[in-house]
């Protein structure tokens, strides 16, 4: 049986008490789907959150008993097919209202209650109807990407190289390669050894497809360090071909890399309350356009993105870059006195 941990604490190891349909829709997921194990997690998260909260509103479960310890376990097909639209909306309200959950969190939430209630009723016949047909997802403003500066990556950068930590070789090479290639977590935690010949590293990205980025002279200075640094690690039989392990030489877990990047970006000064991992992907990205010109297809290639539609959040323009814009106007120096002749 399928467990995952909840995904909004990743330094928690407790597993999440799942049920049998639950865990035959993850695996369809995985296998099926390719879908990410991260993504994987935040729907089985989404769904157990619903069927808590549908056992309490039905008052299945005593009203005083705290929503976390809600039991799951007996969640059936039988009490999936009294599910109806009225219950998901109910639900959606209810993030909404008690939980102050933003458009873009219930979003999630009604694209994971969809995808579920689908796979149970066009997929596998386990349902009369899907009450999550007609479900609308609450509309998302478009937001610009959340990044650091050019100074607060280096800063962050001379942070993690100077570390006393004995890690320091490993830190400092998983920051810089986030830095510089823009790579997800789970496409940088999935790394081999055998991945990467000269200066190019194959990657799976999402949805299982292999991806090539190419490693500048910083990354591959880094990946050198820590190579050699790893050759002391006594490193497990199944990590083998992990590039990137623990001091107990298992495979680093995505747990891991949160918190050791969350620990760089305090000891940098910077906001763990606004940036994170998934940051420093949007950082790479807008560094690239923003400096080094890369062109939208180009940076499409390198991020992996499916849609161009999707990497050109990247191309805000900044208030410095406006700034620049307006000044470079020919009327930005006219003078009226001068040109008036008095």
């Amino acid at each position: 049986m399928l467990k995952y941990n909840k995904i909004n604490n990743p330094g928690e190891n407790k597993a999440v008490q799942t049920f049998p349909v639950l865990d035959q829709y993850c695996n369809y997921m995985l296998a099926a789907l390719g879908r990410s194990e991260l993504t994987v997690k935040e729907y089985t998260y989404d769904i157990i959150c619903f069927c808590r909260f549908y056992k309490q509103d039905k008052m299945m479960v005593p009203a005083d008993m705290d929503f976390e310890e809600i039991d799951v376990s007996d969640v059936d097909v039988k009490l999936l097919n009294k599910v109806t639209t009225d219950d998901l909306l109910a639900f959606i309200i209810w993030l909404s209202r008690t939980r102050k959950q933003s458009n873009a969190s219930r979003a999630r939430h009604v694209a994971s209650l969809k995808s579920f209630f689908k796979y149970l009723h066009s997929k596998k016949r386990l349902i009369d109807s899907n009450p999550a047909y007609d479900l609308e997802t609450p509309k998302i403003g478009k937001r610009n990407p959340k990044y650091l500066t050019l100074e607060q990556s280096k800063k962050l950068l001379e942070t993690a190289y100077v570390s006393p930590k004995e890690s320091n070789a490993r830190d400092y090479c998983m920051l810089t390669l986030f830095l510089n290639c823009g790579m997800r977590l789970s496409e940088l935690r999935g790394i081999n050894t055998n991945d990467i010949r000269g200066t190019v590293l194959t990657v799976i990205g999402k949805g299982n497809k292999e991806r090539t980025i190419y490693l500048n002279d910083a990354c591959l200075a880094a990946l050198d360090d820590w190579l050699a640094d790893r050759e002391s690690i006594k490193i497990k039989p199944e990590a083998g071909k992990a590039l990137f392990v623990s001091k107990r030489g298992t495979r680093i877990s995505d747990d891991m890399i949160q918190i050791v990047i969350k620990r760089l970006l305090d000891e940098a000064g910077i906001d763990t309350r606004v940036y994170s991992v998934h940051k420093l992907r949007h950082t790479a990205a807008t560094l690239m356009y923003k400096y080094g010109h890369v062109d939208i297809r180009n940076l499409q290639m390198i991020l992996g993105h499916q849609s161009v539609s999707t990497t050109q959040i990247y191309t805000h323009v900044d208030e410095e870059a406006l700034q620049r814009a307006v000044d470079s106007n020919p009327l930005a120096s006219f003078d009226p006195e001068k040109n008036s002749g008095k």
